[in-house]
């Protein structure tokens, strides 16, 4: 049993990485078996949930570090129903427990602006420059730190901080498979007590001294 097996399993079937080594497991690495028995475990339709319209769902804050962290987090849902089971609640808890240790800057690498992107990848390509790395090389290199970078900024590509096997990502599509809808994070704001304020004074006090200059 094979990463890239493993992969292949998940790209067809949208169905979780446990689920995938366990197929491929009871079907002896055959890939097709593999297919057939997640279906007949109901497992492998995750893919084709993810298409459909999630309007309901749950808002939840998150607490931690004694008052010096909190989270607001929205994830969707299909139906109130699901809304209001308790698998689905914890998951949310998991989650925006995740962003307060974790501090992602966004959901996914969809929504990072271009000039962040473009920033970003000027800060690489300087990396690589300083570090005497070959021109020929140079691209590949900045592309690789790239996707680092969106690993650590992008919340559906970190690890998951109480099981770093898995990816936010893959634990969603792990609730999806078990709880039988389609489940979206939608947005979330994380807050620093004290965050900014520093940068507001240093502010103030340069709009006094210019004010006084004149």
């Amino acid at each position: 049993m094979g990463a890239a097996d493993i992969k292949t399993l998940r790209e067809r079937t949208g169905a979780g990485i446990l689920d995938c080594k366990k197929a491929l497991a009871e079907s002896g690495d055959d890939l097709e078996k593999a297919i057939d028995w997640l279906r007949a475990k109901g497992i492998s339709n995750a893919a084709k949930k993810s298409a459909r319209a999630a309007t309901e769902g749950l808002v939840v804050s998150y607490i931690h570090a004694g008052g010096k962290i909190g989270v607001l987090l929205e994830v969707n849902c299909e139906t109130d129903f699901v809304a209001i089971n308790d698998n689905f609640k914890a998951l949310c808890n998991d989650i925006a427990m995740h962003i307060a240790a974790a501090a992602p800057e966004y959901v996914q690498r969809e929504d990072v602006p271009a000039d962040a992107i473009e920033r970003e990848k000027e800060i690489q390509k300087a990396r690589v420059i300083e570090e005497g790395k070959p021109a020929a090389v140079a691209e590949r290199i900045v592309e690789g730190r790239m996707g680092k970078f969106y690993e650590e900024s992008c919340l559906l590509e970190q690890k998951f901080i109480k099981d770093d096997s898995k990816t936010v990502k893959d634990v969603l599509t792990d609730a999806v498979a078990k709880i039988g809808e389609n489940i979206k994070v939608r947005r979330f704001a994380r807050y620093v007590l004290g965050e900014g304020l520093e940068k507001k004074s240093a502010d103030f006090a340069a709009e006094v001294a210019a004010q006084l200059g004149n």
